[in-house]
């Protein structure tokens, strides 16, 4: 302990990057991999393997997404008060390795199992990583954009990599193989993060004093995390009791929320409550986006041809990367443009360009319906143009 570096030296860092952004980046990196993987094979596995109706898949596709953001909120306060962002984020790793390759031995029998490990997983992963790369930088540090930008390139990249691979993979060889390659790739995320976290100092480690009391605190997440497996297989298998739970949840979220606003000064909370409004929003604007893992993952199966650009390629797999690949592309540009704005100060506020983003949202929606105009007798459309959709979201 004593050759651990201080929080002042992590941040005194020459350069645009730190050297501890890129591991998390590599961590995050085949973390998204595995879950943008895992993602756009469910609807079709569910369809096609478990020979479910497309109603009932679309449904359990959606329960799982939203036990995946639930526990986000979740793993992120367990993180916070007791086990600290980095034994957080090794412990969901952990589950989500666990469930992929109980996915990857049987994906038919224990299909349910293996989702609910990988979304307790994802929900103890997923928030903290992003929270340590926020430390790494000193408070109104002008690099700190830059660095997210590249964070959130690895996530892209990842999502790029894993949503067309495992389903191509699984549709044209192996289902054990695709969410084997999940499984593999999680240790790789893991294994990544093990190894370089000393690097990190302070960062991440747990709030509570060392002691018996807070290794037994510990103690009773990891054990009550693995006791509410079944109760997530149970209730992702049966889509009515996701009702009830997120029910409950949403309203505990914000009355936790209004909570912690009260040991916050009046201009704070001010902060907080229109960060809230953002976020309402968001949930809308999250909640049309993850048709791309449901009901337009049918669509790509059923009506799009195979072949993009006259290059032939997987619909489901362009299905699942080309919101990635173009953000990757253009990001960059976009970034130019709004700093051109900026310095001609007639850039766009951030509620501005939240109402452009649904208003392309919607014209995305439209692409999509206009697919229809394209197809053949056979119902059979235009994978260029469905891709285009992409484009403008």
């Amino acid at each position: 302990m004593q050759n651990q570096l201080t929080l002042d030296q992590i941040q005194d860092f020459k350069g645009k990057y730190p050297k501890q952004l890129w591991y998390l980046f590599f961590s995050e990196m085949w973390e998204r991999f595995c879950f943008y993987g895992m993602r756009g094979m469910l609807t079709y596995f569910m369809v096609q393997q478990l020979m479910m109706k497309e109603d009932v898949a679309n449904l359990q596709y959606g329960a799982t997404q939203a036990f995946v953001y639930a526990f986000t909120f979740i793993g992120g306060l367990f993180a916070d008060k007791i086990l600290g962002f980095r034994k957080s984020l090794f412990w969901g790793g952990l589950l989500m390795i666990i469930g992929s390759c109980i996915l990857a031995f049987n994906p038919h029998d224990f299909f349910f199992l293996g989702i609910s490990f990988t979304i307790i997983g994802t929900g103890f992963f997923k928030p903290n990583i992003s929270t340590m790369v926020g430390s790494l930088y000193k408070k109104n540090d002008n690099r700190t954009d830059a660095g997210f930008s590249l964070f959130y390139s690895g996530i892209n990249i990842g999502a790029l990599l894993g949503g067309y691979a495992c389903i191509a993979i699984g549709k044209n060889y192996s289902w054990n193989l695709a969410f084997g390659l999940a499984a593999i790739v999680m240790t790789i995320s893991l294994l990544t993060f093990v190894f370089t976290q000393k690097s990190l100092g302070p960062i991440g480690l747990s709030p509570l004093e060392e002691g018996k009391r807070k290794r037994w605190y510990e103690y009773a997440v990891y054990l009550g995390s693995l006791c509410v497996v079944p109760v997530v297989m149970m209730m992702v298998s049966k889509t009515a009791y996701t009702d009830w739970f997120m029910y409950l949840i949403g309203p505990c979220t914000l009355v936790y929320l209004f909570y912690e606003m009260t040991k916050y000064k009046a201009e704070e909370r001010k902060k907080l409550m229109a960060a809230l409004v953002f976020i309402i929003f968001s949930v809308l604007f999250w909640a049309f986006f993850e048709q791309s893992g449901g009901s337009l993952s049918l669509f790509a199966a059923y009506n799009l041809n195979d072949t993009l650009l006259g290059i032939q390629a997987d619909p489901n797999g362009v299905n699942n990367a080309a919101n990635s690949f173009f953000v990757i592309l253009f990001a960059p540009v976009l970034g130019l443009i709004w700093i051109a704005l900026n310095k001609k100060r007639i850039e766009p506020n951030t509620v501005v360009k939240f109402g452009m983003g649904f208003l392309f949202l919607s014209l995305a929606f439209y692409v999509f319906f206009s697919t229809r105009f394209f197809a053949n007798v056979q119902g059979i459309t235009s994978l260029d143009v469905f891709t285009l959709a992409y484009f403008v979201i």
